[in-house]
């Protein structure tokens, strides 16, 4: 059981960094410095610490707010920071133009 939750977790969070901000900062990183052992290094702990607060941090707030409302709230912040970043680049399409 503990193994399956490993593994599920392990491809789950593995497939969901794939191609996101986090992997193309560190694609930039590594191609501007030339120093790609550098950049992993610090990116592996950066993603492990941050990983680690979430899980902490996932513990604590799933006793104290319900599954549901924990959803809500998290699809309401992600459709406020979508909203605002089509603004942000809306007004930069305007602005070059």
């Amino acid at each position: 059981m503990l193994l399956t939750l490993l593994f599920t977790t392990f491809f789950t969070v593995f497939l969901a960094e794939m191609g996101d901000k986090t992997q193309l900062t560190t694609i930039t990183l590594s191609s501007t410095t030339n120093k790609p052992i550098a950049v992993f290094i610090g990116s592996s702990i950066a993603l492990i610490l941050a990983t680690l607060l979430g899980a902490l941090a996932g513990g604590s707030i799933a006793s104290l707010i319900p599954a549901f409302l924990l959803k809500l709230l998290s699809g309401i912040v992600f459709l406020i920071l979508g909203i605002k970043l089509l603004a942000q680049s809306s007004k930069e399409t305007t602005s070059e133009s």
